[in-house]
């Protein structure tokens, strides 16, 4: 009886370590996802609040978008930033670093804006590489990973 006692105890000081582990380390991970986690901009008929007043010329039409592997998060950017996958912003080969992009998938008319940090994409036949978010925030389906899109440079106000 005494040993079955000794065993429960064990076992429940156990699982007591185990879940305050998880909880502790739960709310780390949820703290530092939120902490880089940006409000996505969602397409409506009326174009974006911090482009309006803006100049907004077709860059690009119909070409290829893919996004950044996981194992870039965290990483330096060709501009010395930071990257992480759940920001706005993408890599291109020639467009200026901080020129804002605002990126269309014509099938489902979503857009998002988005910040060049970034060089590349380094695979033919590819322009852009955007953030896995701004990549998901557009894209109408999650199996695949390269879209067609429309690219329009949001100039500054003149």
């Amino acid at each position: 009886m005494k040993k079955h006692i000794a065993i429960q105890s064990v076992l429940l000081v156990l699982l007591c370590i185990t879940s305050s582990f998880m909880v502790s380390s739960s709310f780390r991970m949820s703290q530092k996802t939120t902490r880089f986690d940006f409000t996505p901009i969602v397409n409506d008929s009326i174009r974006f609040d911090s482009i309006i007043g803006k100049e907004v010329k077709l860059f690009k039409a119909e070409v290829r978008a893919s996004y950044y592997h996981d194992k870039f998060n965290g990483r330096k950017t060709a501009n010395g930033e930071i990257f992480y996958n759940s920001a706005l912003t993408a890599a291109h080969k020639k467009l200026p670093f901080g020129t804002q992009v605002l990126v269309t998938n014509p099938l489902n008319e979503k857009s998002v804006l988005v910040t060049i940090n970034d060089r590349g994409p380094f695979i033919k036949g590819r322009e852009i590489d955007l953030s896995k978010k701004a990549f998901m925030d557009i894209s109408h389906s999650t199996l695949k990973g390269v879209l067609k899109v429309n690219l329009e440079i949001v100039h500054p106000e003149n």
